[in-house]
């Protein structure tokens, strides 16, 4: 394989040919799971930014998201979760924002192989308050914005993933800041808590409808408190949202056992509750924190993916 670090990020072509509109009418499509977790169980640090990795330890990254590739994974997200301006900025990184997540994107078209998806992945910017907060809306919209053309640059993902919003508000505004620039799928999703609310108490027949409105193309759930509480939020989704939803479970909530922290859902576990999430209806089905290849291969055995060339068979 060619270093990684000599790979020319504007030299990445985009493999995959199918249309992601067009798969998710055909079955369910697998995500990966955690990066971040894998990242420390390989020895990252929790007090450096795991987006700067993809610069300064690219074939971690890139061995990574080959073993999601490996165990069966339909879509693959770019280590770029916190790669905007203010998470960057805990870390003096602030001015890496086009760096980190043009190589990110790089990595994980390197990783796919033809029919994968890639996914630019986006987080919170970790200081917005309903209904604007600590940060004026306007410059929340503008960083948003400023990831997504990085992440466009390289004219190699085939969709946004935008995960674990506690805030609908703030979800929105990223909605909005992608819109301003592209027109590519966009998968919006909140993490709620028990009640099934997010953290500024929007309802989920909310969430659906204003995601919808602002151009979402897929809205749902991801992390929260694992799979049998996101159970709950899916059959609430399900009940009001028109469009394709989809779910990302992290393994429970982490323990700590002799010294090490720990994820207690097993894959076996994690794919029951895959199977309840695509007999609703789902579309898109993965994991989030703790989740690891193991979970992803066990999630791609119990759904699978019914290609249109499959349908066309049995008619």
């Amino acid at each position: 394989m060619e270093k990684l670090q000599d790979v020319n990020i504007k030299e990445v072509m985009t493999f995959c040919t199918r249309s992601f509109s067009e798969d998710l009418r055909c079955g369910v499509l697998v995500s990966d799971g955690a990066m971040g977790t894998m990242l420390y169980e390989r020895g990252a640090f929790l007090n450096r930014a795991f987006e700067e990795l993809n610069r300064s330890k690219p074939d971690l990254v890139f061995d990574i998201h080959s073993a999601y590739v490996d165990a069966g994974a339909d879509i693959i997200e770019s280590n770029t979760f916190g790669a905007n301006r203010m998470k960057l900025g805990n870390f003096g990184l602030q001015d890496e924002v086009s760096s980190f997540n043009a190589a990110g994107v790089a990595l994980a078209r390197n990783a796919a192989r033809e029919g994968v998806f890639v996914a630019g992945a986006m987080g919170p910017l970790g200081l917005l308050r309903a209904p604007e907060g600590e940060i004026e809306r306007n410059f929340a919209i503008e960083v948003f914005r400023e990831q997504a053309e990085a992440l466009l640059e390289p004219g190699s993902i085939d969709i946004f993933m935008l995960e674990t919003f506690g805030f609908l508000a703030e979800l929105r505004l990223a909605v909005q800041a992608i819109r301003l620039v592209t027109t590519i799928p966009v998968v919006a999703q909140v993490t709620t808590d028990n009640t099934g609310c997010t953290s500024d108490g929007a309802a989920l027949d909310v969430v659906a409808r204003s995601l919808t409105d602002e151009g979402s193309d897929v809205v749902g759930v991801n992390c929260s408190d694992g799979p049998a509480s996101m159970l709950i939020a899916v059959e609430r989704f399900c009940a009001v949202a028109t469009g394709p939803l989809a779910a990302q479970p992290n393994a429970g909530r982490p323990r700590q056992v002799d010294g090490r922290t720990l994820y207690l859902s097993s894959p076996d576990f994690i794919a029951s509750y895959a199977r309840r999430f695509a007999k609703l209806g789902v579309k898109v089905i993965g994991g989030c924190c703790g989740t690891t290849p193991d979970h992803t291969r066990s999630i791609k055995a119990v759904i699978g993916r019914e290609s249109c060339e499959a349908k066309n068979e049995k008619l």
